[in-house]
């Protein structure tokens, strides 16, 4: 009899579904549904996890060992055992140790291929503290907003989303919901059954802003200018909730000054390249309507002031007094609700606490231009920087080096697995146990085996206990299993993790956080973890960082306020946005969601178009001082005239010309959380 087991969808998405999936008789997976019963999940899938068994069962999965034999960069190896390549990674990490160089030569570099708490960092951290290697900041998300709200809010906690059918207006501020948050899209909906108005924020009419009651198309990067003019209005016409300011913020009489001094709709319209009209008519709209819900996400946090927007986003609420109020408030991450003990599963008391810190985003400068001591050795998991890493060209130039040792761990032959010396096998998540958390509801799971593994694959766990005890580390902490790391994770957890308990996960498959239903985390009377207790509108946190301790507008770096001349030479701003059927480089080499997706395309005005004597379809050449890709264009209004935008993030080894977007981005930071501004980047384009 077919078994139905289940499992929890393990990408970098809020939704985290819990999944059904059906395993025949001999042991295969022959069908994945979601979860009809779980909250959130709802019993649908999305368009890319429902393909999950055309990706398990890939007939390029990566099944053995492989070890380099052509150039770095052409992906030729030889099939190896697991020994023979647990002990040359063993031998070249030990050179690297006693070396001049030390550990700190050595570094690792992942991101969210997993969002597995024990395949993510559980046992690799242990790994990498105990040999002393070099720190990873991992910035290349979610950095710039998560710290804003660490700074504002003291957590990353959020509205909860099964209180969102009680909103009475939705803004949904630079998220393209219907496709990378697609599980709120039915509380949205009962909202909107019952008369709320759904308003889009976006530069870019996407599927979601084409379904909304009205779209936005805000100019890139002017978010927090916006957000600053619709504070205006409400302290200008007395809509300000003085009661819930006065108990539970500090700095908002300061706020009103600057608000209505410096950020009046005439010149912020110019900013955003809006009508006044639509900043007075929203400003009006959010002050005069409770509960009023935001939910905002990470796209628009990517360029130079990406952490001043979400600071002055998150306010909004705070000014009117909307986190008072059941489905009111606004979302980017309930990440911080969660207290599984991560400090015990990945034993942030080791190694050694001077180590150096190298931030992702910048993975180019670190391979080609760090000399104190040069990156010696590379060790990539969940991830695949040869694909998404900005300032692309710089980072290829550095997977080159010979004297780079690089292994990587893989479930396909990606852009970065052509340059590695070692190729691992990894499980995906149909064959290893995982407990997960997430960033988008309230509800801790746990990803139980379906599928014995794929040829040799091994979990991530479990290859660096193999890598440890091939470099003979006596150290009890490298070699415990799964299940007792799971149960480091769940110990010492504190209240809002009461009833998580590994027997409750396994017998249900996901368990509610215990937390009060509707959850609302910034109701008045409720002590915020900040210095002072309360909402810092004003934050000598940030005031410390060198930044304005009031929210303020921050130009994006490659504007024409801060770059005329730059603009000048590169007067469109490029976006790119996950593709429909992508998962950041995640799904691109599933034929079906490739088919679907298509070819690189470029998506630009007619006026723009017109001015470059570009057809509708013509091939075309995208570039910038840092290099350039191509694309077919495609002449729409859901672009606006000024941007362009190439949905991403293709493989370069699945692409014509082995480019894509990323050849343009740049290394830039965030002025808050260092976190990458893949969306600050001025572009021109010409037909090929």
């Amino acid at each position: 009899m077919p078994e139905v087991i289940r499992a929890v969808c393990p990408h970098d998405c809020p939704d985290t579904c819990l999944m059904l999936v059906t395993v025949d008789d001999d042991g295969r997976a022959t069908r994945i549904d979601g979860d009809p019963d779980h909250p959130f999940t709802q019993g649908f899938l999305c368009t890319k996890v429902s393909k999950y068994l055309e990706r398990t069962y890939h007939p390029d999965r990566l099944a053995y060992p492989q070890i380099r034999v052509g150039a770095k960069g052409e992906g030729r190896f030889r099939r190896a055992t697991w020994d023979e390549a647990t002990a040359l990674i063993a031998e070249r990490l030990k050179a690297i140790i006693a070396s001049p160089d030390g550990p700190q030569a050595i570094q690792p570099y992942s991101y969210a291929g997993t969002m597995g708490l024990v395949q993510g960092e559980g046992m690799a951290s242990r790994f990498f503290r105990r040999i002393g290697a070099s720190f990873l900041d991992r910035t290349i998300c979610s950095s710039a907003g998560a710290e804003a709200l660490n700074l504002t809010y003291g957590t990353r906690m959020s509205t909860d989303p099964e209180s969102v059918p009680e909103a009475k207006l939705i803004l949904l501020w630079g998220t393209n919901t219907l496709t990378s948050n697609p599980h709120l899209w039915p509380f949205i909906r009962r909202a909107r059954a019952k008369g709320a108005p759904v308003i889009c924020i976006d530069p870019l009419r996407t599927r979601t802003a084409a379904v909304s009651d009205e779209h936005i198309a805000i100019r890139p990067g002017t978010d927090a200018a916006l957000a600053l003019g619709m504070m205006h209005v409400l302290f200008r016409d007395h809509l300000e909730d003085r009661q819930y300011l006065d108990e539970m913020t500090i700095g908002w009489e300061k706020l009103r000054e600057r608000v209505l001094s410096d950020y009046a709709p005439e010149r912020v319209a110019a900013i955003c390249r809006l009508p006044v009209e639509t900043i007075e008519r929203l400003g009006t709209l959010y002050g005069t309507t409770r509960p009023t819900f935001i939910r905002l996400n990470y796209g628009l946090q990517r360029h130079a002031g990406g952490g001043s927007a979400v600071r002055a986003i998150s306010l909004l609420p705070a000014v009117t007094g909307a986190w008072n109020d059941a489905g009111g408030g606004c979302q980017l991450s309930s990440s911080g609700t969660f207290a599984f003990n991560t400090a015990a599963l990945e034993r942030t008391d080791l190694g050694n606490h001077a180590a150096r810190t190298i931030n992702m985003t910048r993975l180019g400068e670190a391979l080609t231009k760090i000399d104190d001591p040069p990156v010696k050795a590379l060790i990539v998991y969940n991830s695949n920087p040869g694909s998404v890493a900005p300032d692309r060209e710089n980072v290829l130039r550095g997977l080159r080096r010979d004297d780079l040792f690089t292994v990587v761990l893989e479930h396909f032959q990606t852009d970065t697995a052509d340059y590695a010396d070692v190729l691992l096998p990894a499980t995906t998540q149909l064959e290893h146990d995982d407990l997960h958390k997430a960033y988008g509801h309230l509800y801790a799971m746990y990803n139980r085996r379906s599928i014995d593994p794929v040829g040799e694959a091994l979990p991530n766990s479990e290859i660096f206990r193999r890598i440890a005890a091939a470099m003979h580390l006596d150290f009890p902490d490298l070699y415990q299993s799964d299940a007792e790391l799971m149960r480091a994770a769940l110990t010492g957890t504190g209240e809002v993790m009461n009833g998580v308990t590994l027997e409750a996960l396994k017998e249900h498959g996901s368990v509610r956080l215990n937390l009060p239903s509707p959850h609302v985390p910034f109701r008045r009377g409720v002590t915020l973890k900040t210095p002072s207790g309360k909402i810092e509108i004003e934050s000598q946190q940030v005031a410390a960082l060198g930044l304005d301790a009031l929210p303020c507008y921050v130009p994006p770096y490659e504007s024409e306020e801060r770059n005329p001349a730059l603009a000048r030479r590169f007067p469109l701003a490029l976006l790119s946005p996950p593709a429909h059927e992508f998962l950041n480089s995640s799904f691109v080499n599933v034929a079906s969601l490739r088919r679907s997706a298509g070819k690189p395309t470029l998506e630009i005005h007619a006026d723009d178009a017109h001015a470059r004597s570009i057809a509708d379809g013509a091939r075309v050449k995208v570039y910038n001082d840092r290099g350039t890709f191509t694309a077919d264009a495609v002449i729409t209004d859901r672009v606006r005239p000024g941007v362009v935008s190439a949905p991403s993030v293709w493989w370069g080894r699945l692409t014509s010309d082995g480019a894509n977007a990323n050849q343009t981005t740049s290394q830039a930071l965030t002025d808050i959380g260092r976190g990458a501004t893949f969306y600050d980047n001025l572009v021109d384009v010409a037909v090929l």
